[in-house]
């Protein structure tokens, strides 16, 4: 692993379509868990760890996954993030 590499802690929720990663948008607003979400509505493997993907390294993810991560401040969630393997709902964790 590189060190010069921008390195992220982040958990996500990938959905098929705008209108599931809106509906998940909605009850996060709403106070429903982030990672209760990921446990029950997540295409991606990580939703049985909540959504957690651990330390990601630049490179490691998609473009757009990366520059929407790249913006976020620790904690905060973005808006729904397209990719090539659907939506996804992107929490910034602390490193």
């Amino acid at each position: 692993m590189h060190k010069n590499l921008p390195r992220y802690k982040a958990r996500h929720i990938l959905l098929e379509d705008r209108e599931d990663a809106q509906y998940v948008l909605d009850k996060l607003s709403n106070g429903e868990k982030f990672e209760d979400l990921a446990r029950d509505l997540s295409e991606c493997e990580s939703g049985q760890k909540g959504g957690n993907l651990g330390l990601v390294v630049s490179g490691q993810v998609a473009p757009e996954f990366e520059r929407a991560l790249y913006h976020l401040k620790e904690g905060e969630i973005s808006d729904p993030i397209e990719s090539e393997y659907g939506f996804h709902i992107i929490q910034r964790l602390a490193l």
